[in-house]
C-alpha cells in the first residue's frame, strides 16, 4: 500500500502532532515553579544559603541561614547581618509567608529588613515558593 503523502503533508502532519503532544504537556507542579523562581530567579541562596572558602554555596546547607558577607556603605538601621533559615520556613504559617511575598510585609506587620528586598509576587509565585520552601523542611517535621 503507498500512502501518497506530499513532503509538505508530512511535514504538516509532524508539526500537528508535536503541537498536540506540546499542548497536552502538564504544566510544571507548584513546586518545580518555586524551585525556578527561589534559585534561578530571586537567588536566594546567594544570602540564605552559607558559602565556603571560594565562595560557593554549601549544598548540604541550601537555604539554611547564613551571615551575610556584606554590609551598607552608609550606615543604615536595622540592616541585618544573617539570612535566616528559609528551608521548610520555621516560623511561618502559609498564609503569612505568601502575603509577605506578595506585599514584603512579615507576620509582625513589619516589612523585611534590608537588604531583603520587599518582593510583590503575584500569587500563584507566591504560593509556589512556599510550597517548594516547605519541601525544603527537615525530615520529621
Amino acid at each position: 500500500m503507498k500512502l501518497g503523502l506530499t513532503v509538505g503533508a508530512a511535514l504538516a502532519l509532524v508539526f500537528v502532532i508535536g503541537l498536540a503532544s506540546f499542548a497536552a504537556a502538564p504544566p510544571p507542579s507548584k513546586i518545580a515553579r518555586g524551585k525556578y523562581l527561589v534559585d534561578g530567579i530571586a537567588r536566594c541562596g546567594d544570602c540564605h544559603t552559607p558559602h565556603n572558602q571560594k565562595g560557593e554555596e554549601i549544598a548540604s546547607q541550601n537555604l539554611r541561614g547564613a551571615p551575610l558577607v556584606f554590609k551598607p556603605t552608609v550606615p543604615m538601621p536595622m540592616f541585618a547581618d544573617k539570612a535566616p533559615n528559609i528551608a521548610g520556613l520555621p516560623g511561618w504559617e502559609d498564609d503569612a509567608a505568601v502575603k509577605f511575598l506578595m506585599t514584603g510585609i512579615a507576620y509582625n506587620e513589619m516589612p523585611a529588613r534590608p537588604p531583603m528586598p520587599q518582593y510583590r509576587l503575584n500569587r500563584e509565585d507566591a504560593e509556589a515558593v512556599v510550597e517548594y520552601l516547605k519541601s525544603l523542611a527537615p525530615a520529621g517535621k
